[in-house]
């Protein structure tokens, strides 16, 4: 089945342990869709400037991602970002945000994407999250990423797009403000009580943890000899298990696992190298090979 996302088509400029890159292409519907076109159609919706070339949209074009509803936005610059590692891997400090187009982005889906049953709310405002939940009222399963800007700031709003969806994700640092609660196990039940049926907390290196109201379940992440950048590694994760959950079609608690593994390889590749570098050039075959390795990790 097709999948729907909304969220960010960015240039980010990185600084880690391993190096610099400059204006990368990124975001996060740029790292979902990756991930999520290795097991389904994804419908992309995102705005650009006129400064993102027609040979940037090839890292789309290679796969089955459709780009129709990349707004260009006339005269407008590309939302950028720029970040640097130093130390925990899993902690980025942001040296430079520049939303350009992104600050007055509103969605307008066409009637083909409004009718997609498997929608993701990339990391955005809450009022842009609840506007494609009006605009898709069709939908089968709706998930979505926050951050702590919107947690502090947004926070009635928010509460009110999660009490909408039927599943979030988001890290350990953004469970615990939102719920105030520091045990992890604790605050993914608290995450639950405020409306998705389903809460995925990711941990970096360590993980994630799957809550729903039937059971709980842990995995770690996949053994990475180096990481090099772990910018995206998030949306990627959410790309392979929403991929994966819309080319079955049914969200089980299986498909939610087995969808997690596949998160957990997507974003393996990712930190791999700069930017979207290894996860544009990893296949199919290879999400497969790594996804039977790391079961037997795990088994």
């Amino acid at each position: 089945m097709p999948l729907l996302v909304v969220g960010t088509v960015a240039y980010d400029s990185i600084q880690t342990p391993s190096g610099q890159v400059t204006e990368e292409t990124g975001g996060s519907a740029t790292y979902f869709s990756l991930a999520a076109s290795r097991f389904a159609h994804v419908r992309l919706v995102a705005a650009v400037g006129e400064d993102f070339p027609d040979e940037r949209r090839a890292i789309f074009a290679e796969r089955d991602i459709d780009t129709s509803a990349l707004e260009v936005v006339p005269g407008g610059l590309t939302f950028r970002w720029a970040g640097r590692y130093e130390g925990d891997m899993n902690v980025a400090e942001t040296l430079d945000t520049q939303l350009n187009v992104l600050g007055t982005f509103q969605p307008r889906l066409s009637p083909g994407c409004a009718k997609t049953p498997f929608v993701f709310l990339a990391n955005a405002a809450p009022r842009v999250q609840a506007s494609v939940l009006d605009q898709t009222p069709g939908r089968r399963f709706a998930m979505l990423d926050t951050m702590n800007l919107w947690i502090d700031h947004e926070r009635d709003a928010l509460l009110e797009v999660l009490r909408r969806v039927d599943g979030v994700v988001m890290n350990d640092e953004e469970a615990r403000s939102l719920t105030g609660e520091r045990n992890l196990i604790r605050a993914g039940n608290r995450v639950l009580e405020l409306g998705p049926k389903v809460a995925l907390i990711k941990k970096g290196e360590h993980g994630a943890f799957l809550f729903s109201t039937y059971m709980f379940h842990a995995l770690p992440a996949y053994p990475v000899g180096e990481v090099v950048d772990p910018t995206g590694a998030g949306d990627s994760f959410a790309g392979g298990l929403m991929g994966y959950l819309a080319r079955t079609g049914r969200v089980t608690i299986g498909n939610l696992k087995r969808g997690m593994v596949y998160g957990t390889v997507a974003a393996s590749f990712t930190v791999e190298d700069f930017g979207t570098r290894a996860l544009a050039q990893a296949t199919r075959d290879d999400f497969e090979v790594r996804f039977h390795e790391f079961l037997h990790f795990v088994t």
